[in-house]
């Protein structure tokens, strides 16, 4: 076996820490599970919470809106705190509070502590998910078997936000509205032990203190911009909405303006000058602003236009998240044949290509074309999502990767908040207009029914007769019409992520030193002089990307032998 081959083979034992990579995936993937779950499960028991704690409207909306605000708003301060103090640690700490904080939430008596609990799942989450990422990028250095791992990361994600409604939807059923919380705490028990004796802990190489300062104002920047972006998507362009998003920028500006300035910053702002880490960054944003917009309004429109139940609906939508998926286990493999800049940009171009699709979209339900449409986009917009985030992780130095980790679901999170805002504005810009003359409506009815398809139902059941008729049709109408013109805006959207991704590198860059030869846990001795014998480290490897060769790797070099079923 030559040096560099031992060498590889070493860093990956020593990644590993005494436990078979494979089965630290498992674990990680089972903590991104509960957070993804638990991102989607309360949807469905809302009416539920309101019945039973009567809370009011702003409560209600804090209810919900807690734990994403919270959660992606710390992404960045935990992440990095990761890297200084060990991620495992800060993992762990994690699955902690998100235990205790699901039995607060279960068993709250009141909105405000229910809303305290889902703030705490939030802070127990943002310490969860770029945990699992930075992990994942250590016990997998060679980057073949890394792009895998990503794949089947990235599927259980797409699993996890499909079957958060479909479980609540169950539990509701057969128990109370807080056993959609009270399921986290057997898991939290169990990942609690497992987690601490099979995860390796890894930390950076930075030096000097962590800035405090710095991880607070990046903080409390981030939960004004994603609070002032979700105002804004729910249409409210008052002071209570512009303040907040004006002083995010401010406080994210002066954050980065801090950073550039420190001798030991707490996240490196180099990684944006190169390419491939921006680039990736970037098309995560508008792959999320696609995707949470449409969903959005691909819900509206099963209920409201076809008449589909909640449950039809989330069936309806099952295909998505099974193409999701698929895309996310064949991800390695596209990304070894077509490399990153062919592989987002195609991701992009076939997501446009199932939007315009699904523009074809009418007042009557046409089965065949809704799923074609939503296969072609789930895969589509999951394939660019693995693009992006194995080169914006494989292009982070090791040492980085806490912080690289926060920074990409922070942009995860910040583009699904802008898509709702922005598709959502250009839907309410194309249907209000439809519904300024409907013969027989009073003005003033006109004006609430401009508000939403749901209110414009209400206005026309209380208006009844031919008047209420007229309304509901011109209603149903002028939605579909602003369907098909925010589905082209999307398209547009996503031809320009297209072009975007063609700053990212053709082929697919892999360190020499990394290319498995055989076991990882069975290195031969290598003779005197190789790197291993010289004490090359997996912290001693050149970051990919830097200093690496660019290799086109064949299909039938996919890592065998691991144990795990796809």
């Amino acid at each position: 076996m030559s040096g560099t081959t031992t060498a590889a083979a070493l860093r990956r034992r020593a990644a590993g820490a005494g436990a078979n990579r494979w089965v630290v995936l498992v674990v990680l993937c089972v903590s991104l599970l509960l957070v993804a779950v638990d991102a989607t499960v309360l949807h469905v028991a809302v009416p539920a919470v309101t019945e039973d704690l009567k809370p009011g409207a702003v409560e209600l909306l804090w209810i919900v809106d807690a734990y994403p605000l919270v959660c992606a708003s710390l992404l960045i301060l935990f992440g990095t705190l990761g890297d200084r103090v060990g991620r495992r640690r800060v993992l762990l700490l994690g699955y902690t509070l998100f235990g205790v904080a699901s039995a607060m939430a279960a068993f709250a008596d009141d909105a405000h502590l229910l809303i305290v609990a889902r703030a705490l799942l939030g802070v127990g989450g943002a310490m969860i998910m770029p945990a699992t990422l930075s992990i994942l990028r250590q016990v997998f250095p060679d980057r073949r078997e890394r792009a895998l791992a990503i794949g089947i990361w990235s599927a259980v994600a797409a699993v996890g936000a499909a079957v958060g409604p479909l479980l609540g939807g169950f539990l509701l059923e057969h128990f109370w509205w807080g056993s959609v919380f009270l399921v986290n705490i057997p898991l939290m028990l169990v990942s609690l032990p497992v987690g601490r004796i099979l995860l390796p802990e890894s930390k950076g190489d930075s030096d000097g203190p962590w800035d405090v300062v710095g991880a607070l104002t990046a903080a409390a920047g981030l939960f004004a911009v994603v609070l002032g972006v979700k105002r804004l998507g729910a249409g409210e362009l008052g002071a209570a909405t512009l303040l907040p998003l004006a002083a995010g920028i401010v406080l994210l500006v002066l954050f980065v303006r801090r950073q550039r300035r420190r001798e030991h910053p707490l996240l490196d702002l180099r990684m944006f000058s190169r390419p491939a880490f921006s680039t990736s960054v970037g098309c995560i944003v508008l792959a999320m602003l696609a995707l949470v917009g449409l969903e959005l309004i691909a819900a509206q429109y099963l209920q409201l236009v076809l008449g589909l139940s909640p449950l039809e609906t989330g069936l309806r939508l099952v295909p998505l998240t099974f193409a999701a998926m698929a895309a996310g286990l064949a991800g390695a493999r596209m990304l070894r044949r077509f490399g990153p800049r062919r592989m987002v940009s195609l991701g992009f171009c076939l997501t446009a290509g199932a939007v315009v699709l699904l523009t074809a979209m009418g007042g009557d339900d046409n089965a065949p074309l809704l799923l074609g449409g939503f296969v072609l986009l789930g895969f589509g917009l999951e394939t660019t999502l693995f693009g992006a985030y194995e080169s914006m992780l494989s292009e982070a130095p090791q040492d980085q990767a806490g912080g690289a980790a926060a920074i990409g679901e922070t942009s995860y999170q910040l583009g699904a908040g802008i898509g709702i805002a922005l598709l959502g504005s250009v839907m309410n810009a194309a249907y209000a207009p439809g519904l300024s003359q409907v013969p027989g409506v009073p003005a003033s009815a006109s004006a609430a029914a401009a508000h939403s398809l749901g209110e414009a139902y209400e206005v026309a059941a209380r208006l009844g007769g031919p008047a209420g008729e007229a309304l509901r049709l011109a209603a149903r109408h002028s939605f579909v019409h602003g369907l098909h013109v925010t589905l082209l805006v999307s398209a547009g959207l996503l031809l320009a992520g297209a072009a975007m991704a063609l700053r990212l590198p053709r082929l697919m860059h892999c360190d020499p030193e990394e290319t498995p030869s055989g076991p990882a846990s069975e290195p031969s001795p290598a003779p005197s002089g190789s790197a291993s014998a010289s004490g090359t480290t997996a912290e001693a490897s050149p970051a990919p990307g830097h200093g690496s060769t660019p290799m086109r790797m064949p299909a039938q070099r996919e890592s065998r032998g691991s144990g795990v079923k796809v």
